[in-house]
């Protein structure tokens, strides 16, 4: 199972490469992600005494962590993919091969990512996944799109050349302890009360700071508003949810070892530090901004950085972080297509250019305005009860400053981000010249929808199959020592 669930994407792609019609290809996304899904669905299905997932003599295993991160990449994926054809059907004057079999490509290496039990293969899996998805950046083909791509590429080159020294200085721990080098996690767990203290710690910030490149966190976050920016909005999604939601996984595979050895402590004081600092830039930049996935950009920096604050904070905010990472990319999916929604209607994505989004295109203007409101926190949406299990979990854990700067922060992000949405969705339509003549459709707005429902239904109730392993996911990385 292991190996059919790299496979399928990866065959999809190559039957996506083959097929000659660009009006054709786009369908095979929503048919190749839905077998996806159902492969995943049987995946995680396995009671406590079916059999692991396992491959590769233990360097692929499918625990609690990597289904959480599994299962959710697999529904955003297949949402995604039902936008694909209406808006592979507007965009016609762009070939779409390479798109197509770029998105089961990336879909495959993000699997491997959550499949990789080996330190090794999931930095492998990691750069494979920012390569293979930075031919869907440059769709556009214009030249802020071929900048966006190349910072993009560049800067997560940095990134994992620092997750790759990371790793070596993380195999020389066990050297220096005396013990057999090895890169597999579960040895790496078992022996980290006997790892070099001081090589845990360079390998944990090395791997950190890598990794946390790719996950957009400030000041490692540069690249995410030109990418985003350029990136039609599916990409964007994708970006915001799956690729951020690898990268997190990998700082958690990592954090795992620290909590288990004797880093526990220093590793949480830096993603605390850390997080708050991501969410101090993210409010800065977002305050006015006019370029409105541009300011998306700076919403995923802020909540990059509420992942690994809650991390940070232990026990029950560790739970709140693994519901965030789901909840964000959710609302990410609302945001990022009811914008590129309201971009193609307006031709342009600046608020001096685009005002009364509601009166020209009513469904995605009220999508985007029930976005801004889940993600900025607002009852009864996703992200209110999340945060509120990250604050109420520091509160409890006395971390009253912490905690404090955290809802201030959040108060401002609200305030940014709310006078930049409001300019879009309220007023009247301006100069008509740079109109497109897209309207709402079924097939641009359906799956807007269906992942504000998901968003709305994670606020009223989180699922009881997906709260028992989220909890589950959570206590894995509070490893008893």
């Amino acid at each position: 199972m292991a190996y059919l669930l790299i496979a399928w994407p990866l065959l999809m792609g190559v039957l996506a490469f083959a097929v000659r019609s660009d009006r054709w290809r786009p369908w095979l996304l929503p048919a190749g992600t839905l077998g996806q899904l159902i492969l995943v669905f049987f995946a995680m299905g396995g009671g406590v005494s079916s059999p692991p997932i396992t491959g590769l003599g233990g360097w692929l295993l499918l625990d609690s962590l990597g289904k959480v991160v599994l299962g959710f990449l697999a529904v955003l994926y297949f949402l995604c993919s039902l936008y694909a054809p209406a808006y592979l059907a507007l965009r016609r004057d762009r070939p779409n091969r390479v798109f197509c079999a770029n998105m089961f490509a990336s879909l495959a290496m993000m699997t491997l990512v959550t499949l990789s039990h080996h330190l090794g293969l999931m930095w492998v899996a990691m750069e494979a996944t920012t390569l293979v998805s930075a031919p869907a950046i440059y769709f556009n083909h214009n030249a802020r799109s071929l900048e966006a791509t190349w910072k993009y590429l560049l800067i997560g080159s940095v990134g994992i050349a620092l997750a790759l020294l990371g790793s070596f200085f993380l195999a020389y721990s066990s050297l220096k302890a005396g013990l057999e080098s090895t890169l597999l996690f579960d040895q790496l767990i078992k022996d980290a009360p006997r790892l070099s203290s001081p090589w845990l710690h360079a390998a944990f910030v090395l791997l950190f700071v890598g990794y946390g490149t790719k996950m957009g966190l400030a000041p490692m976050h540069s690249w995410k508003p030109d990418a985003y920016g350029e990136a039609p909005g599916m990409v964007g999604a994708l970006l915001a949810g799956g690729v951020t939601s690898c990268a997190f996984l990998a700082i958690l595979r990592v954090y795992q070892i620290c909590s288990a050895g004797t880093e526990a402590e220093s590793a949480r004081r830096i993603m605390v530090a850390m997080g708050l600092f991501s969410m101090a830039v993210a409010a800065v930049f977002m305050a006015r901004q006019r370029d409105f996935k541009r300011m998306l950009a700076y919403s995923s920096v802020e909540h990059m950085g509420i992942l690994v604050l809650g991390v940070g904070l232990g026990g029950a905010a560790v739970y709140g972080a693994l519901l965030h990472m789901i909840n964000n990319g959710l609302t990410k999916g609302v945001l990022f297509l009811s914008a590129g929604n309201i971009h193609r209607a307006f031709g342009s994505k600046v608020t001096t250019d685009v005002r009364g989004a509601i009166q020209r295109v009513p469904l995605s203007g009220a999508l985007f305005l029930a976005g801004f409101l889940a993600i900025t926190g607002a009852p009864p949406f996703g992200p209110f009860v999340s945060e509120f299990t990250i604050a109420s979990a520091g509160i409890v854990g006395g971390h009253y400053v912490v905690v404090g700067l955290f809802l201030l922060l959040l108060a401002v992000v609200f305030l940014g981000m709310g006078a930049t949405v409001l300019d879009v969705v309220q007023g009247k339509p301006l100069d008509q010249r740079r109109a497109g003549d897209y309207h709402d459709s079924a097939g641009t707005c359906v799956p807007i929808v269906i992942f504000m429902g998901l968003v709305l239904l994670m606020g009223l109730s989180v699922p009881q199959p997906l709260d028992a392993l989220l909890r589950e996911a959570a206590g894995s990385l509070e490893v008893k020592r």
